[in-house]
């Protein structure tokens, strides 16, 4: 019997939208601007250029889904070699691959989940002003009186990372909490984890997710940090916690748990899907503790099983610092282990690596980016194919629902890449 692999690459796009010039990304590529920044910056010993490896997801087509975004060659060839042969049947490349474009109106991680799914967000989220004291007053002393608190800090949109440097003591010394937002649907809120505490934390997120239910947040993340002063404060990844609203359509999850199969979540996905359609939950943070649980997950999985993992870091870590150097070198960590996942897919298996969104470290600002995303599938019954381009995210959804055999999905069109 079937399982599905996904491993999400969180904000790995590769290749402005058509709609990007509304977003202001025209002319981002995340892929691509990260193979030309390595070219470019990193050396090797000798003073050659050190550029962007990636041999095993050059195998799965990658380079040739970005070619096909795009329209431009990378930088330098992923594989290390010469650009990977035509000739799908005879070549390297050994999956089915394709780029994908989104309809929801968003450019935010719930969005691009949920339209992979099968649910599209054709709705405008609600967002904070990027201003100061960006936070409606009456949202502000609501939180406060239901938090039983001295009073707020931030109030403003900020890097989760440096707002803690700046605030971070002022918190510890009177027990505000830092409440703060970004060009994303969310309200975050960082506490020190000793001088707080991480359940008090979790307590008032959960005050503030139906506080700004009237606002259409998306999210709100707890961001525990702990250290002893401004230089050495760290955010605990581990310990996030996100309160997200649930999908407004029953998602590929909820189909195949109504239809007897199960779902393991790895990392975030079981807070993106509001621990709805879940069998199983592997917290874990961190590309390399990801990865771990990935594999766990599919040692642990039965017939019919779909493996959702999300690597958040090349997100949150890279993408929103704008680390170009840390989001290559996380790729090709990234990389190097996909051979143990490929070594414990059985026949009926098929593994689908993909995006959500772009978030270009060498683009302007912090936010997201409105990209195209790589879709790569691979796995014995499939048959390596260059597909047309997916003009919905949900042709994903509906191309693993068909395979599973459940659905239809509510959106999407499943693609023929199966070998008969």
């Amino acid at each position: 019997m079937a399982r599905v692999i996904i491993t999400l690459l969180d904000s790995f796009g590769i290749g402005y939208a058509h709609d990007a010039a509304a977003f202001g990304d025209e002319g981002s590529d995340t892929l691509g601007h990260i193979a030309a920044w390595m070219a470019a910056n990193r050396k090797n010993a000798d003073g050659s250029p050190r550029y962007l490896s990636l041999p095993n997801l050059a195998v799965m087509g990658l380079e040739k889904a970005h070619l096909l975004s795009t329209g431009k060659e990378l930088a330098h060839p992923l594989s290390g070699e010469t650009l990977l042969p035509d000739d799908l049947d005879g070549g390297r490349v050994k999956a089915a691959y394709t780029c994908a474009e989104e309809v929801s109106k968003g450019k935010d991680t719930l969005s691009g989940h949920w339209e992979i799914a099968g649910v599209p967000v054709d709705f405008d989220w609600g967002y904070f002003p990027d201003k100061p004291h960006c936070f409606p007053q009456e949202l502000v002393d609501a939180i406060i009186k239901e938090g039983n608190l001295p009073g707020v800090l931030g109030e403003k949109l900020a890097s989760g990372t440096v707002i803690i440097q700046e605030l971070g003591e002022e918190h510890m010394r009177t027990g505000k909490p830092i409440i703060y937002s970004s060009a994303d649907s969310v309200l975050q809120i960082a506490c020190h984890e000793e001088t707080f505490g991480l359940e008090r934390l979790y307590d008032l997120c959960r005050i503030c997710f139906e506080l700004v239910k009237p606002y259409k947040i998306a999210r709100i993340i707890a961001r525990p940090f702990v250290g002893t002063k401004a230089g050495n404060f760290e955010r605990v990844a581990a310990h996030r916690h996100d309160y997200a609203v649930p999908a407004h359509g029953d998602t590929l999850l909820d189909t195949l748990i109504a239809a007897g199969g199960s779902v393991y979540a790895v990392g975030k996905i079981a807070d993106i899907f509001a621990h709805r359609g879940i069998t199983k939950h592997y917290p874990a943070a961190g590309l390399d503790n990801i990865f771990d649980a990935t594999l766990q997950a599919v040692k642990d999985a039965p017939d019919r099983t779909l493996v959702f993992s999300n690597f958040v870091d090349f997100d949150s870590s890279f993408g929103h610092r704008r680390d170009s150097l840390g989001y290559g070198e996380g790729l090709e960590y990234y990389d190097s282990r996909l051979p143990e996942l490929w070594n414990l897919m059985q026949p009926d298996d098929v593994l689908l690596i993909t995006a959500d969104h772009g978030c270009d470290p060498t683009w302007h600002g912090t936010d997201h980016t409105r990209e195209k995303i790589p879709v790569l599938f691979c796995g014995k019954n499939v048959k390596p194919q260059q597909i047309p381009p997916f003009h919905i995210f949900s042709d994903i959804g509906q191309t693993l629902a068909t395979y599973l055999n459940v659905g239809p999905l509510g959106h999407g069109t499943a693609a023929d890449i199966w070998k008969k």
